[in-house]
């Protein structure tokens, strides 16, 4: 509370009034509650000491941006040049749904031979915005779920968005081209 403003006189008889009026309020006693005998605690349990866990496997992640793509995938993707062949909508999905919807959305990507897939995101929040908030999530999780997913191996890169495409709430995920297992013979 501020101490820097003075009552004017008639603030302060008036004020006087007030306290004058109020009374006190009178203590309370203590309460005195009969209880049995005292309970008995059960004996201390002392764990037996664990081994420490082993550590969690870690994800692999994602090859660096600068060895997946040449320059020119990188300008023409930064420049909103390349059209995505399909999207995928994240949009009002829980976490959980949302990794089904992409799992799903990146096998029919790669069963059709698309090669870049446009994955709509939304914008995480910004840093003035009111917390707690939980905008942003499915966001904050998409590279860890991209980079432990069965089609890892199959994602060249992962680079953001043009304006023209969605900007900073969606994602370019550019695929590689499958490889052919069985050789033809030479003849």
């Amino acid at each position: 509370m501020s101490r820097g403003r003075k009552l004017a006189p008639e603030e302060a008889a008036l004020w006087q009034k007030v306290i004058a009026t109020v009374k006190p309020i009178a203590p309370v006693k203590p309460m005195v509650i009969e209880t049995g005998p005292a309970p008995v605690s059960p004996p201390k349990f002392k764990p037996a000491k664990m081994p420490p866990p082993a550590p969690a496997p870690v994800a692999k992640r994602l090859t660096p941006p600068s060895t997946t793509l040449d320059g020119s995938w990188d300008r023409r993707l930064s420049r909103g040049l390349v059209s995505p062949e399909s999207s995928i909508d994240l949009h009002g999905y829980t976490l959980a749904s949302a990794y089904d919807r992409l799992d799903r959305g990146l096998e029919a990507a790669l069963g059709r031979g698309d090669r870049v897939l446009l994955l709509v995101t939304g914008k995480a929040p910004g840093p003035e915005s009111e917390r707690p908030h939980k905008r942003g999530a499915i966001r904050a999780a998409v590279g860890d779920w991209l980079a432990a997913s069965r089609f890892s191996d199959r994602i060249a890169a992962v680079r953001g968005a043009h304006p023209r495409h969605g900007g900073a709430g969606a994602l370019y995920i550019v695929l590689r081209r499958p490889r052919n297992t069985v050789s033809q013979p030479k003849s």
